[in-house]
């Protein structure tokens, strides 16, 4: 019987340890989660900020874009430059959104950007023109969202 008895509290015991584990590595996901929203909300801002200081930080790129956005009359290298420029904020927001899609951006701040990518962006017939151009190679799931913002230039 001692042993019947002794067996049963070892089994509570060790069925009591598993409870706790379970626990426990509930706690440090719900932890992983939240250090990996931060995270990804601190690598968007600096990729953000890093694309707006270029632009800050080169008088020649700034003029292109006023250039591109006014008058449309661009040389060979200048078209290139700007496409590449814009390209590279269409695949910033595109990073945004697959952040957004998997949970770690949260729907405050996507609202916020997807409205900056409607006024700015969208709004911009070379802009439009460029997507236009290169949206075939975007995601599907970004592509419809990037393509529900476009309203007064649309593809064809």
């Amino acid at each position: 019987m001692d042993v019947d008895r002794l067996n049963r509290w070892l089994t509570l015991g060790a069925n009591v340890g598993v409870l706790l584990g379970l626990f426990f590595l509930i706690a440090e996901l719900n932890q992983t989660g939240e250090m990996n929203r931060g995270e990804t909300r601190n690598q968007v801002a600096s990729e953000l900020s890093e694309l707006l200081r270029d632009v800050g930080n080169s008088p020649q790129l700034a003029d292109l874009i006023v250039k591109a956005e006014h008058s449309g009359e661009l040389t060979d290298s200048e078209k290139l430059q700007y496409t590449r420029h814009i390209l590279s904020m269409l695949r910033y927001f595109e990073n945004v959104h697959y952040q957004y899609r998997q949970g770690l951006y949260d729907e405050e701040e996507f609202s916020t950007q997807k409205e900056a990518w409607r006024k700015v962006y969208a709004s911009s017939k070379p802009v439009v023109a460029i997507w236009c151009d290169f949206r075939a190679t975007f995601s599907n799931e970004y592509r419809r969202e990037f393509d529900g913002l476009l309203s007064e230039y649309r593809c064809d």
